[in-house]
């Protein structure tokens, strides 16, 4: 299948699954895409069509009056780009080609048919979109389907699409476990794959909701919340003997998704005893980002997705976004040299840290510090996992509070090592002296420098700023030199 390659305007993608038609719109085709419209409705086209091969009659009227609200919505959201795909339950119904005429009527444009072949690429492209780094296997479940796409440096590798949707297994009740197990069996280079498993699908997102709640984990943002392969195996069993009724009184459990739940439990249990993957990490990113990254051009899609949506975040919240690059080469030399070389990942997460360094600076003074992390916390960016994503709450806590402790850090504390801990006050103390020192002015800091040797850290400054060197700056110069274990100093360039 093949897509247009124009990122200006609002973009929009209608995607009509075997359970749910959705809509989702974002303000533009971006490497990082920023949400405007989100809406699904449950349709359940796919519900019967193990014993009748055709789609659900309730379900077929509920997807096309749901397309036609959709297509009312794409002038008034002000929809560029839209494009509407429709998966496993249309392509594998006796009457889908006649659906398929029926739903392009409403849109106005023809809908475009996805094969497996296509269904299982956009979902692992998808992934990569979100994880760019992800090695193993992404599973996508979906109502009428299951994609397996084997990934690893960036890439996709082998492929397969299987009947084992939610929906088909709810179909076949009792049959469902050795049908799973048939059809698991037949793919033969599952078990050869290493890395981990990547869970796409609203029914493995509730699972993981599960998960972080029996954890009482505080940061409830699924993309990339890894579970290990032990624990994430005793889940799913769990979830399989469960009934309706015990699964209804957790109230994390989406009440539409309870039928579906054991079932995809079933799946979940099933795929990890061949495929021996290390843990299965969420991803919030599958079919629909995986047709947006898809319309993207060569460069764009090379682009870091952090870095990309730390620099949207700033654009919106920072006084002053031009910062993250000066605070970039600014800092530096904490890190490098005496200091120890960070690695790659460590000198990315940094950059991030620069590009968002301001962005609470509109917020009372007394809350500044908390909001920030919340902010950073809780903000939709991709390409990071959870221990990055803390390591960047706490740099922007440090920012604001100095040397203080967070107070609703809570059970993610054991995240991040000591020397993570550490890095992050140091960065955090270092952007509370450079804001002081500039005032929040751009263009000062390209003319300083901070240099760290093994006795002193120095801040040096060309002599016409020689009385920006007032009291506020020098105590904060001598706490980061504190936590560096070094004496600190000034030098006139």
């Amino acid at each position: 299948m093949i897509f247009r390659k124009n990122s200006e305007g609002r973009f929009g993608i209608i995607d009509i699954g075997s359970n749910s038609v959705r809509l989702v719109v974002y303000a533009a085709a971006a490497r990082s895409p920023v949400l405007v419209f989100n809406e699904k409705v449950l349709c359940g086209l796919g519900r019967h069509m193990v014993t009748t091969g055709r789609l659900d009659p309730e379900g077929i009227e509920r997807a096309l009056g749901a397309l036609r609200r959709f297509i009312a919505l794409r002038s008034l959201v002000k929809v560029e780009h839209l494009e509407v795909v429709a998966t496993a339950a249309v392509r594998d119904a006796t009457d889908g080609p006649e659906f398929l005429a029926r739903a392009s009527e409403v849109c106005g444009f023809p809908v475009s048919l996805l094969s497996g072949g296509e269904e299982a690429r956009l979902s692992g492209l998808g992934v990569l979109a979100g994880i760019p780094d992800a090695q193993g296997i992404v599973g996508d479940l979906g109502g009428g389907s299951l994609e397996l796409i084997a990934v690893g440096q960036g890439a996709m590798a082998q492929t397969v699409t299987l009947p084992l949707g939610a929906l088909q297994l709810m179909d076949r009740s009792a049959a469902a476990a050795v049908w799973v197990d048939e059809q698991l069996a037949s793919v033969d280079w599952l078990s050869k794959q290493s890395g981990s498993l990547y869970m796409v699908g609203g029914v493995w997102r509730n699972m993981a909701r599960l998960h972080m709640a029996q954890r009482d984990y505080p940061v409830r943002v699924l993309h990339q919340y890894a579970i290990p392969r032990a624990e994430a195996m005793n889940l799913a069993m769990l979830i399989e003997k469960l009934g309706p009724q015990s699964l209804a009184r957790i109230p994390d459990v989406s009440e539409r998704r309870i039928e579906a739940l054991p079932f995809g439990a079933l799946v979940l249990e099933r795929l990890l005893k061949i495929f021996p993957a290390r843990e299965v990490v969420v991803s919030a990113y599958g079919l629909r980002e995986g047709v947006l990254f898809n319309r993207l051009s060569k460069k764009e899609q090379a682009k870091d997705p952090l870095i990309e949506g730390s620099r949207d975040l700033a654009q919106r919240l920072a006084r002053f976004p031009e910062h993250g690059d000066e605070l970039v080469e600014w800092t530096g030399g904490l890190f490098s040299g005496d200091a120890g070389d960070e690695t790659p990942g460590e000198e990315r997460l940094r950059h991030a840290a620069c590009i968002l360094a301001d962005i609470g600076w509109s917020v009372h003074p007394d809350y500044r510090a908390h909001h920030c992390m919340n902010q950073i916390l809780l903000a939709s960016f991709s390409g990071i996992d959870h221990p990055g994503r803390l390591f960047l709450a706490q740099v922007g806590f440090h920012r604001h509070e100095g040397t203080g402790e967070p107070m609703i850090v809570g059970k993610v504390e054991g995240l991040l090592s000591e020397e993570q801990n550490r890095r992050a006050l140091i960065l955090g103390l270092a952007f509370r002296l450079a804001f002081t020192f500039c005032a929040a002015t751009p263009g000062v800091l390209p003319r300083t420098s901070l240099e760290l040797s093994p006795k002193k850290l120095t801040l040096a400054v060309p002599p016409e700023y020689s009385s920006l060197l007032g009291e506020v700056v020098l105590r904060r110069l001598s706490r980061l030199a504190k936590v560096l274990d070094r004496k600190a100093e000034t030098r006139l360039l």
